[in-house]
């Protein structure tokens, strides 16, 4: 979305958006393979339309999509009608990449002749980050497109009148060129890596997320950083409502998956403030163990011979039937859980990538597959432990960020070069550390914990099945925020030494991640993917 609403703006900045008649689009590689699966056509369709994920009526997105199917036109920008028929002038490549990365994408326009106006090809690199053939040299220095305008980088849509003139570049784009050696070198209190973070922590007294707190103020009021990360959080916390008290029943797709989180949500909150579970017993009521008979209720209950397992049906003396009536039978289910914090983060989890399987408004966390660890690790602290949510929501959320620049940087966030370890390890990995920093760990502590993370989700595989984001990524969300708590009490038992560091981990994932064979790296094919039927 964010890559064809910046095409259409490089459009309008050139002046040639009222000439375009009709448009190209070709996905390529993983965008191609999961396209379907993952909504990469409509949100591009979106995108050329004018909309960007913050903004669009999500709940528009299907109609307006199946509107352009029917007329066979859409409106570019939201202000110029084409031509466009969606079954011939979009292409999915499933069996070709780009050679700069597998998410790769074109968008060609062209006027009523038939000849081109512009065409620019663009690069999905995790995370909603953008770029396009010339940023890509600068990936490693995490420059992309943080709006839809590119802020930090010029407009590099090339047209065939500016192809014939040499391609001058305009006042604006050298400003835009400025602004990107600015990203490059300058920042309060710079770091690259784990260890650098860590040294600077220590040097200047501060905590992780009061360097990333210094450096957002190096470009932005103190007030415009600390609304955007509250912003943030009320996007999270907003895709866990919804997700929870839901009412439809199933998600979208052909694997008829149904919706679990309000169920469990409701499980969890039964009782709250309401009667007596029924059919809870007294000590009274309850049968006494050594009385060597069935209670008169087993057979309502499923504990009747007939409905036993095979072992009551062999040939066991009436004394051993006897030891073992009254001792095993068949348990009803036990409503409240031993661990109640397990089910509140998953449920959490579960409810964020089920409205991200709907289509719904999530926060890439650090991507959408993986969108639901964060919030739901930060839902519970704030839930359960907090004393001062307005503080702790900026110290995770700022602590969590600093250890995704780290993978970012010194890795990748993308499930097409990584596998599923660069989105939910990665997720896994910036909640440990952000929630160790909230219970009051050390810079050491919390690298120990991001480092814990990630080192127990190496070699994790990408294969979502019909590259549907349903099976098995909601439920891997759910495990990687239980997986994160658990990282970060290891961290907190210990002094913050270790033997393996981040770096390493993020280098070995990285190593790990070129490795893997591509049919593991959402491609659906290999994995779940190929073995769990469809339908």
């Amino acid at each position: 979305m964010r890559a064809g609403q910046i095409f259409v703006q490089d459009l309008v900045d050139h002046k040639i958006l009222e000439k375009v008649a009709t448009i190209k689009i070709d996905l390529y590689g993983s965008l191609a393979l999961t396209g379907i699966g993952h909504g990469t056509p409509n949100a591009t369709l979106m995108g050329l339309e004018g909309e960007l994920p913050e903004t669009v009526p999500t709940e528009t997105i299907i109609s307006r999509v199946e509107a352009m199917h029917e007329s066979n036109t859409m409106t570019l920008n939201g202000t110029h009608r084409i031509r466009f028929n969606p079954d011939k002038d979009m292409t999915l490549h499933y069996y070709e990449s780009l050679p700069q990365h597998p998410n790769g994408m074109r968008f060609t326009v062209f006027d009523d002749s038939g000849d081109m106006l512009a065409t620019n090809e663009y690069f999905s690199i995790g995370g909603g980050f953008v770029v396009n053939d010339k940023t890509q040299l600068a990936h490693g220095e995490n420059v992309y497109y943080r709006t839809g305008r590119a802020e930090s980088h010029p407009a590099e849509t090339s047209t065939a009148a500016e192809e014939s003139k040499g391609s001058q570049k305009t006042d604006d784009s050298k400003q835009m060129d400025e602004r990107t050696q600015q990203d490059l070198v300058s920042a309060a209190l710079p770091f690259r890596t784990g260890s650098d973070l860590i040294r600077l922590c220590e040097r200047e007294g501060l905590s992780i997320a009061e360097v990333v707190f210094l450096n957002e103020l190096h470009w932005r009021s103190r007030k415009d950083v600390i609304d955007s990360a509250y912003e943030i959080w009320n996007v999270m916390d907003d895709s866990i409502r919804r997700g929870c008290l839901s009412s439809s029943a199933k998600l979208p797709g052909r694997l008829n998956v149904s919706r679990r989180a309000p169920r469990l949500y409701q499980n969890l909150m039964r009782g709250f403030y309401g009667p007596p579970e029924q059919g809870m017993l007294s000590d009274s009521q309850k049968p006494a163990l050594s009385d060597g008979a069935l209670p008169d209720s087993a057979a309502s209950n499923g504990s009747n011979t007939a409905s036993r397992p095979s072992i009551f049906e062999t040939s066991l003396t009436a004394t051993q039937r006897n030891e073992l009536n009254g001792v095993f039978k068949k348990k009803q289910r036990v409503r409240r859980p031993h661990l109640p914090h397990l089910d509140y983060l998953s449920v959490y989890a579960i409810a964020v990538n089920e409205e991200n399987a709907a289509g719904g408004r999530v926060v890439t966390a650090p991507t959408n597959g993986a969108a639901g660890v964060i919030p739901a690790v930060l839902k519970y602290y704030l839930e359960f432990l907090s004393e001062d949510p307005s503080r702790d929501i900026l110290e995770f959320l700022f602590t969590a960020a600093a250890v995704g620049m780290l993978y970012k940087r010194g890795a990748s966030i993308s499930a097409a070069e990584m596998g599923c370890q660069g989105e939910v390890g990665v997720a896994c990995s910036m909640s440990a550390a952000a929630f160790t920093a909230v219970m009051g760990g050390t810079p050491a502590q919390v690298e120990n914990a991001a480092e814990i993370g990630m080192e127990h989700n190496l070699g994790l595989t990408c294969d979502p099945v019909d590259g549907l984001v349903q099976i098995p990524c909601i439920e891997r969300n759910a495990l990687g925020a239980v997986k994160a708590v658990t990282a970060a009490q290891l961290a907190l038992q210990g002094d913050g030494s270790h033997r393996v560091s981040l770096d390493q981990v993020i280098e070995t994932m990285r190593q790990t991640g070129q490795d893997m064979m591509s049919k593991y790296k959402e491609t659906s094919q290999g994995g779940l993917a190929v073995n769990v039927p469809v339908c």
